[in-house]
């Protein structure tokens, strides 16, 4: 179905992905799950260094610091699928209409980034008003620059635009390219491998964490 690219990235190269009555679209979309839901683990455990440093914003018992690392932080995986069923095509469709493949990328950033930022607002305008007496009951960014009414935050908006531009452009199709590679029954074999793997993860890091309370 789809074909390993070594030559230069063109428009039509970027156009496929995206096929959901394919066997080899939801092989895909399982594998990034499992992936991403620990690869964001350790994705968010670098950005809360960075956030600490340069805003000293993470709590220090905020559960990143402890988490087994091959704890699943499932709001990743899950937002794999997201960008998969969302993002993906509606990245093929700007790519059709733009006569470049920079303008595409451009305009998918921006509209990516605009979503994350209306989502966490809206978000947190329902879930996340503040007391009688000011205080937020989850998160706080009313004294952070470039926030939104208190909400959402566009620094953050920012990184999640990047990370999901990442993963719509290059991951994704890489895991797609990958599995290509191998022959259909290998690369079935191969997803069992990857589900096994996320599986005792799972369980491991839980019984960890359960003993580790005790």
């Amino acid at each position: 179905m789809w074909k390993l690219r070594l030559h230069k990235v063109t428009q039509s190269d970027e156009i496929g992905y995206f096929a959901p009555k394919t066997w080899e679209f939801w092989r895909a979309l399982i594998a990034s799950f499992c992936i991403f839901t620990i690869v964001g683990h350790w994705l968010e455990f670098l950005y809360c260094v960075i956030m600490d440093q340069l805003f000293g914003i993470v709590e220090p018992d905020y559960a990143i610091w402890i988490d087994p690392w091959y704890h699943p932080y499932w709001v990743y995986g899950v937002g794999a699928v997201f960008m998969t069923l969302l993002v993906e095509p509606l990245k093929e469709r700007i790519i059709l209409r733009r006569k470049t493949l920079w303008g595409a990328l451009l305009e998918t950033f921006l509209i990516v980034v605009f979503l994350s930022m209306l989502m966490e607002l809206i978000i947190g305008l329902i879930v996340n008003q503040p007391d009688a007496s000011g205080e937020y009951p989850y998160w706080d960014n009313s004294q952070l620059p470039l926030n939104v009414l208190g909400q959402a935050w566009l620094v953050n908006d920012v990184f999640i635009g990047l990370a999901a531009m990442l993963y719509v452009w290059v991951l994704y199709p890489l895991i797609c390219e990958g599995f290509s590679l191998l022959r259909p029954p290998v690369a079935n074999i191969m997803l069992v491998v990857i589900v096994v793997g996320f599986a005792a993860a799972c369980t491991g890091s839980y019984l960890e964490l359960a003993l580790w309370e005790r």
